[in-house]
């Protein structure tokens, strides 16, 4: 189980960054992806907010819809990273 204070700082963000997110109620596993919260840009400023957040590098390599398809993914994704940075 990812850390649940990562998931909650990203889901405060999304909800305050994203208008769709905060309009229809989001949980931990909702697919930001297949619902539109989440477009291109929406996932690249999402990138932007954990590598400042969470002081970790976000690579090409890392850009694959798995790790951003929830708030729980990401979160896993964040945990992941912090422990091999």
């Amino acid at each position: 189980m990812a850390d649940n204070t990562a998931g909650e700082t990203i889901r405060r963000y999304i909800v305050e960054k994203f208008p769709l997110a905060k309009k229809r109620g989001l949980n931990h596993t909702d697919s930001l992806l297949e619902t539109g919260i989440l477009d291109s840009m929406g996932v690249l400023e999402l990138v932007e907010f954990i590598e400042g957040e969470f002081r970790i590098s976000v690579t090409d390599e890392d850009l694959l819809p798995d790790n951003f398809q929830s708030i729980e993914r990401i979160a896993a994704f964040v945990q992941q990273k912090t422990r091999t940075n």
